[in-house]
């Protein structure tokens, strides 16, 4: 089993999550985050424009989504594909998409384990 866990930009999370669902993948979870990346946040330059490169007036931490989802090894790499094809545009801040190995699942209703559980 491994965490898929995505960081995206906010007006791609309806589409990301109808694609997933359209492909089987239906049990996540959504949160709010706050963050920056490479770029440190955005500036706003003196004519009111915002840009990566201007030093004026900052944006440090930008609203974004977190989509959380645990899939078996298996589903890794459709559901990483899914993921950047649907928020893909090409410019700064698309997001991040992490992997992480998830030793154990348990469903509490009914106590089922590992993949069971998912």
């Amino acid at each position: 089993m491994k965490e898929v866990i995505a960081v995206l930009r906010m007006n791609k999370i309806q589409q990301t999550k109808d694609a997933l669902a359209e492909a089987g993948y239906t049990c996540l979870t959504a949160n709010l985050v706050y963050g920056r990346g490479k770029q440190k946040g955005l500036y706003i330059n003196p004519l009111g424009n915002i840009t990566p490169d201007s030093k004026r007036a900052a944006i440090r931490f930008l609203p974004k989504r977190m989509l959380t989802l645990v899939v078996d090894d298996a589903s890794v790499s459709p559901v990483v594909e899914l993921i950047m094809q649907t928020n893909r545009t090409g410019m700064i801040g698309d997001g991040r998409i992490f992997v992480c190995p998830m030793t154990d699942a348990v469903r509490v209703r009914t106590g089922e384990q590992g993949n069971d559980a998912l």
